[in-house]
């Protein structure tokens, strides 16, 4: 792996396997890579092995979702020396944990403080730093702790629930098909897009932009559209985008 080419990517060098590495590693990571579906809206199944996720994520300064982003991010840590494991979880946001399939991806990464979820690739809502593993049993699946907690006014629920049970890259070939070309996946209906800006973040769902903490909102018209807020605050210039037809 070209380790110096994804410092370069992110603006962050590590030498070292430590907690400081990781979360600095993560921050730079998030801050730096945007999170985004567009792939799957231009029926292009995104592909998980590294020599595809360098070139998309560091070369061409592409974004991904969380299959992308956390199998990257994993490499980098194992090339560092980090004890990683990946696992899935069930997306309980919307919907309960029986209705919920295992498509997204996280880490835990062992350290001599403890064990820490690493979750690059959850979007707006993923915390920028390394979570304890210290949450709430319920049955045979864990509940992240309040830092993966999603607020409404309605409620407050959990982000994800995972047995963390330890995934091969085999689990996540075949969740990722299924979240790239279902019918049934929200990645295949929806435009989900999320960078981070020096005073905040900006968000892209189906045809609305907003620009966090303002909090102002801005409609998408057309592909053209898109491709414009893309190039001035994603980091990348996507031609295909003028003939996107843009949900919602």
């Amino acid at each position: 792996m070209n380790l110096d080419r994804y410092f370069d990517r992110i603006g962050f060098r590590a030498t070292s396997a430590s907690f400081a590495t990781l979360a600095g590693l993560l921050e730079h990571h998030m801050t730096s890579i945007p999170f985004e579906n567009l792939d799957v809206l231009l029926k292009r199944t995104p592909k998980l092995d590294l020599d595809s996720l360098m070139q998309k994520l560091v070369v061409d300064r592409r974004g991904g979702y969380c299959y992308e982003h956390t199998t990257l991010f994993a490499a980098v840590l194992r090339e560092l020396g980090f004890a990683v494991k990946p696992h899935s979880a069930r997306v309980t946001m919307l919907r309960p944990k029986s209705e919920a399939p295992r498509t997204h991806m996280f880490l835990t990464v062992a350290l001599p403080e403890g064990t820490y979820v690493v979750d690059p690739g959850f979007g707006g809502l993923a915390p920028r730093v390394p979570v304890n593993v210290d949450g709430t049993r319920a049955g045979d699946h864990w509940i992240a702790d309040r830092q993966l907690m999603v607020e409404t006014p309605e409620k407050t629920s959990a982000a994800w629930v995972s047995s963390f049970e330890e995934d091969y890259p085999i689990d996540f070939e075949m969740a990722n098909h299924f979240t790239a070309t279902s019918p049934l996946s929200p990645f295949t209906t929806r435009l989900m897009m999320r960078a981070f800006t020096p005073t905040g973040r900006v968000t892209v769902v189906n045809r609305t932009v907003t620009f966090f903490p303002s909090g102002e909102t801005r409609q998408l018209g057309n592909g053209a559209d898109l491709r414009g807020v893309t190039r001035e605050y994603f980091g990348f210039d996507l031609p295909d985008l003028d003939s996107l037809t843009l949900p919602g």
